[in-house]
């Protein structure tokens, strides 16, 4: 089964706000997300996936998602694309 680990972001207020996660199911995640029932973090905003990755297992996917979460720098220059 594949994986994906995705950043998705949002502006409220000219202000930027993106977040990590892992997902087998891309589209449906997004989707909860926007609905406000994704993750506490994410509820009340609008969001677009700015990046994704694709991979081959879950455990290669939530080692990504925390190395994506941990690396602020990466994170930024990947929002350059929002």
């Amino acid at each position: 089964m594949n994986y994906y680990v995705y950043l998705i972001a949002s502006k409220k207020n000219s202000k930027l706000k993106t977040y990590v996660g892992y997902t087998n199911n891309l589209k449906k995640r997004l989707f909860l997300h926007n609905s406000g029932r994704g993750a506490k973090s994410t509820k009340g905003r609008r969001w677009r996936i700015i990046y994704k990755e694709k991979l081959n297992s879950k455990s290669k996917a939530m080692s990504r998602e925390y190395y994506l979460k941990k690396d602020i720098k990466l994170r930024k220059k990947l929002s350059l694309k929002f």
